[in-house]
């Protein structure tokens, strides 16, 4: 039987790369040059899944993922909580005094600010955090380091010259796996995410009695971002994220008030809560 497929932005050595090995061990891990080619690649049925990073707790949401969701036809299925760990590696012969500039994707670098700063390393941008490893492994440059993860040092042969520089040990990533058909987890059988797109009518307050509903009826929204859509600053659309299933009394009723102040309501999935997001909140209690 052959291996099922999980797609990831990024090459080898990747974080998402270590994401879908930890969450799908037994399938194949299907690397992909941008976000639009992962979703495509479900899409097009290349790959079952896809495991896309949607934000991070030092550097903030991912570029990019919040407009392809609403569009893509993908459904969220589950997530996933990846603690990130940035090494500092170069050739080998190079060290901490021969490295003048660090390359890797923004948001790496952004998680490792001030260590870059630090180090006196010049921060440079590259596509993702492997892909700087792997071309870095292919030059002759002593000056030259790259940010990524310890598979990546391992598979393109470098040296780790300074481990563990992220800024935070907090350090996190938040990941949905993305399917092509839904797959809405069953209610009262665990902690439930309901993730969603909406955009409010064009009325004065329309915000904040769309929300209103998930106060009143005691549903916690642990995420509500904007974003422009369709080039106007006056089209804004929401994206969100409460606990909770649409079959719960309580949520049922949010949402109802939610789709009376709405233009538009769209589900994007129904899925299990993982215990990383729990056992962080217990820690804080």
């Amino acid at each position: 039987m052959a291996r099922k497929t999980i797609a990831y932005q990024g090459e080898p050595g990747a974080n998402s790369h270590i994401a879908c090995a930890e969450v799908f061990p037994d399938w194949e891990p299907l690397p992909k040059p941008t976000f639009e080619d992962a979703f495509g690649a479900v899409i097009d049925g290349s790959a079952q899944l896809a495991m896309i990073p949607v934000e991070n707790s030092v550097a903030g949401r991912v570029a990019d993922i919040h407009h392809l969701m609403p569009t893509s036809g993908l459904n969220i299925i589950g997530e996933f909580f990846l603690p990130i760990q940035h090494q500092l590696m170069a050739l080998k012969g190079a060290s901490l005094e021969t490295v003048k500039s660090a390359y890797s994707h923004p948001q790496a670098l952004g998680q490792c600010r001030i260590s870059l700063r630090r180090l006196g390393l010049e921060p440079r941008i590259a596509a993702d955090t492997a892909g700087a490893a792997r071309r870095l492994a292919e030059t002759t440059d002593l000056t030259r380091a790259a940010i990524a993860s310890k598979l990546a040092a391992e598979i393109y042969g470098l040296d780790i010259i300074a481990p563990d520089i992220a800024d935070e040990d907090y350090n996190t990533t938040r990941f949905i796996i993305l399917s092509k058909e839904p797959d809405w987890a069953k209610a009262g059988n665990g902690p439930v995410v309901t993730t969603f797109v909406f955009k409010v009518r064009n009325v004065p307050a329309a915000l904040y009695k769309a929300m209103g509903g998930f106060a009143t009826n005691g549903v916690n929204m642990t995420k509500l971002e904007s974003y422009q859509i369709e080039g106007e600053f006056v089209a804004t659309q929401f994206y969100a994220d409460v606990e909770g299933h649409p079959d719960d009394v309580g949520m049922r009723h949010a949402l109802e008030e939610l789709a009376f102040f709405s233009a538009e309501v769209k589900i994007l999935g129904v899925y299990p809560g993982h215990p990383f997001r729990y056992a962080e909140r217990k820690k804080r209690v």
